[in-house]
C-alpha cells in the first residue's frame, strides 16, 4: 500500500485546534498526486497526453481527532476503475502516530482530455500502471452509472 506522511502545521488546524476538514481533502489530493508520480504518471507525462484527473465527489469519515504536533500518514488504494480507465475511485485512510485509522476519504473521478474538455479513457501505457496498483478488497469495475450513485443534478430532479 502506498503511504505519504504529513506533519501537522498550525494552518492545518480549525478553530477547535484539531485537523480541519479541508486539510483532510488537501492531504488526500496530495497523496493521489504523489502516487501518480510514484508510478511514473508525472505532471509532464499528463501534460504531453493533454489529460488530467477530475474529481466527481469526495466523502470524509472521521473516527478520531488529529491534534497539533502530530504526524499523519495517508494511504492510496484503488477502489474501482472502468475497463478502459475513464472512471476511477480511490480510498485514502488516515493513520496517526500510533497507527490508528483516524479518518477515511472515498473519492470518485475521471480522466479529462484537456483539449476537448471531455472525459477520455486513460492511455493504455498509463492504464497498465494502474493495473498493478494496490486494490481494496471491495474493488469493482466501474461504469458511467456508478459515477452518479451519490447524487443527482438539480435538472435531473424535474
Amino acid at each position: 500500500m502506498f503511504l505519504k506522511e504529513f506533519e501537522i502545521r498550525w494552518n492545518d488546524l480549525d478553530a477547535n485546534r484539531h485537523l480541519a476538514n479541508i486539510t483532510y481533502l488537501s492531504y488526500a489530493s496530495e497523496t493521489r498526486m504523489a502516487y501518480l508520480n510514484h508510478v511514473g504518471l508525472t505532471h509532464k507525462d499528463l501534460h504531453k497526453k493533454a489529460i488530467g484527473p477530475i474529481v466527481f465527489n469526495e466523502q470524509l469519515f472521521y473516527f478520531k481527532e488529529v491534534m497539533p504536533d502530530e504526524k499523519i500518514r495517508v494511504s492510496f488504494e484503488l477502489d474501482g476503475s472502468s475497463e478502459e480507465g475513464t472512471f476511477f475511485s480511490f480510498v485514502h485512510n488516515f493513520f496517526n502516530n500510533k497507527g490508528e485509522n483516524v479518518a477515511r476519504c472515498e473519492m470518485m473521478g475521471a480522466w479529462m482530455n484537456l483539449s476537448t474538455r471531455k472525459l477520455t479513457p486513460l492511455p493504455q501505457e498509463f492504464l497498465n500502471r494502474f493495473e498493478e496498483t494496490h486494490k481494496t478488497t471491495t474493488f469493482k469495475t466501474l461504469t458511467a452509472a456508478d459515477t452518479r450513485r451519490h447524487g443527482r443534478r438539480p435538472q435531473d430532479l424535474k
